[in-house]
């Protein structure tokens, strides 16, 4: 028996595992760092099925590191189980931390053979919080070849245009007042977010069609017949490389220095994750595609084609520092 056909029986073996793992995963959402139940969920399976588990790995106590196989090749297959606030798993990490089990799983039981070693990172908190940043610069990728991982979405694409982005959090402190009794004695921080929030809409005239820049109000007072002292908003910056990035966050930036200018509120902006663009390893792409075309898989997207810029991840960071893929995999959205 070849190798290929010796991992496919393993994953005909384990299939209704597999979706019943994605499944309780899902019915079970848990934000980033706080994925106690997944990552306990996947562990246990790995450790099942062979796996040497350590789990608690770099300082995050929801990551974990399956390892099989002693080949001088170290693959490392990336596990993502932090859902979103208020959809769940709406970005599909259910599914990626079952598929990822099962893909180690199948390489497991083939890795002595073929000279691999196979590790199962699991990466936490990959909505917002950069757990594989953390775990990379930890040393959590120590000895690892190549990275790989992959995505639900609408269609199917070797090489998905994965952008960089960095977070931030703006917050205005100005002064409280009567609104109807004394409004001239108060400084209006919420009206310094909406000279930023104005200043931004009219700067994406002047961006690249690449760039994205999105954000949500977290504080914008607490009555309205009080002028509020504070008011605070997250937003994402987003280009197409950590390069353009560092060109278009300024811009942004001065935006939110514009409402503290006008108002006379003071601005405090606290710095979030930054995650890199995602820079596939073609050769690596192109066997993950030939492989999937011949289980009957079928890409509109071709490798290295030109896309529409899609979200960002940690995985990004990953890229840059190991030869890495991250595809997306079809499924129904309908």
């Amino acid at each position: 028996m070849d190798a290929k056909t010796g991992a496919q029986q393993k994953i005909i073996g384990v299939r209704n595992h597999l979706i019943a793992l994605s499944h309780r995963i899902h019915a079970n959402p848990e934000l980033r760092f706080e994925e106690t139940q997944a990552s306990v969920l996947l562990a246990e399976s790995l450790a099942k099925s062979g796996f040497t588990v350590e789990t608690g790995v770099c300082d995050l106590s929801t990551a974990f590191i399956a390892r099989a196989g002693s080949g001088p090749l170290h693959i490392a297959i990336c596990a993502e189980y932090d859902a979103l606030p208020g959809v769940g798993h709406a970005c599909g990490h259910n599914m990626i931390a079952a598929m990822a089990v099962g893909a180690g799983m199948a390489a497991a039981q083939v890795a002595d053979d073929v000279g691999l070693t196979i590790s199962v990172i699991g990466t936490p908190a990959e909505e917002g919080g950069g757990g594989k940043i953390f775990m990379l610069n930890k040393g959590g990728f120590k000895g690892v070849h190549a990275a790989m991982m992959i995505h639900p979405a609408p269609h199917e694409s070797p090489t998905p245009n994965i952008i960089a982005s960095s977070r931030l959090e703006a917050r205005y402190t100005g002064k409280s007042a009567h609104a109807a009794a004394a409004p001239h004695v108060g400084i209006n921080a919420a009206d310094a977010m909406t000279i930023a929030q104005t200043a931004i809409a009219l700067l994406r005239q002047q961006i690249l069609p690449t760039d994205r820049i999105h954000g949500i109000i977290t504080d914008g007072g607490d009555a309205p017949n009080i002028i509020p002292a504070h008011t605070a908003a997250q937003y994402s910056v987003r280009s197409q490389t950590a390069e353009q990035l560092a060109t278009l966050r300024p811009r942004v930036d001065r935006c939110f220095e514009a409402g503290a200018l006008a108002t006379g509120a003071t601005l405090e902006i606290i710095e979030g994750i930054k995650y890199a663009q995602m820079q596939h390893d073609i050769g690596i792409a192109t066997i993950y595609q030939q492989n999937a075309e011949t289980l009957g898989r079928r890409f509109g997207a071709r490798i290295g084609e030109a896309q529409e810029p899609g979200g960002s991840t940690d995985m990004g960071n990953i890229s840059l520092a190991i030869p890495s893929i991250h595809p997306n995999i079809s499924i129904d959205c309908s």
